[in-house]
């Protein structure tokens, strides 16, 4: 089997990586995220620090390209601070990203080794959650089927 690579889309790293550099500022913001709509529009976020567990880039991205209309995302890379480079996602938001957008891309890797990868790649025997949700018309207990 033959795959073909995505290419890696360049414009995308610079938007993330100026988000970080000049948007993310001390302890609460560390993270940028840049992601190409389908229809091509680039929406950017950073993400909420909080002992508590503040939401990743990637995850206020999400609802910062819903507010903007963008509700299909094409590709997506999260930068760090202090010139980090690109970062992969953590796994809660590769299986938020998985759910919301399931023919996503995400840009991995650092120097010469970036490439586009998709989500399902990332996160392989993924939980898929309407895979899993019972049939009501159909529902029988466990163990009496």
């Amino acid at each position: 089997m033959t795959t073909h690579p995505h290419p890696v889309d360049h414009e995308l790293i610079r938007a993330a990586a100026h988000v970080a550099r000049t948007r993310c500022r001390g302890d609460n913001h560390t993270m940028a995220a840049a992601a190409r709509a389908c229809d091509g529009r680039i929406v950017t976020a950073v993400n909420a620090y909080h002992f508590t567990g503040g939401p990743c880039a990637e995850l206020v991205l999400i609802g910062a390209a819903a507010a903007q209309g963008a509700y299909e995302l094409d590709t997506i890379v999260a930068v760090g601070d202090r010139d980090r480079g690109v970062v992969p996602p953590c796994g809660r938001c590769r299986q938020v990203l998985l759910d919301y957008f399931p023919a996503l891309k995400v840009i991995v890797g650092a120097g010469d080794r970036l490439r586009t990868v998709p989500i399902t790649g990332l996160l392989p025997e993924g939980y898929v959650w309407a895979d899993h949700q019972l049939d009501t018309g159909q529902a029988t207990p466990l163990g009496t089927s």
